[in-house]
């Protein structure tokens, strides 16, 4: 396996860990990251999202540490598009200054959110062949 594919599955097990982190110990940290508008606009309970983000994360997780290689492109694509939907989360910590994670200050949430695209760009990079 290639340093491709390390990061592949070295994402696939963040993220199965993560999601697990979600449905079990950092339950209520991850509750600090849902936006106040998902709670008020949908039927969905800030708990609720936070396990079905979980559920999702271990799913994504699996996908990318397993997927047979001509499904990599889609698996980091979807990926990819998870982190951007998420991403307002972030956001959101930042601006209500939530703490959570150890960030508990504004530079701290502020600098987690440049993180996100490396993460994007992880899950794209990760699940697709070299150029030739």
């Amino acid at each position: 396996m290639g340093a491709r594919g390390v990061a592949r599955v070295a994402l696939g097990g963040a993220l199965i860990f993560a999601g697990i982190s979600h449905l079990s110990f950092a339950r209520k940290d991850f509750r600090a990251q849902v936006p106040d508008t998902v709670v008020e606009l949908s039927p969905l309970s800030e708990d609720a999202v936070v396990l079905g983000s979980g559920v999702v994360e271990v799913a994504l997780g699996s996908a990318i540490a397993f997927a047979p290689r001509p499904h990599r492109p889609l698996v980091g694509t979807v990926a990819a598009a998870f982190f951007a939907a998420v991403f307002p989360g972030n956001i959101s910590q930042w601006l209500h200054g939530r703490d959570a994670f150890g960030l508990d200050t504004d530079e701290r949430r502020f600098n987690r959110l440049f993180f996100q695209p490396v993460l994007i760009a992880w899950a794209l990079l990760s699940t697709r062949e070299p150029r030739r």
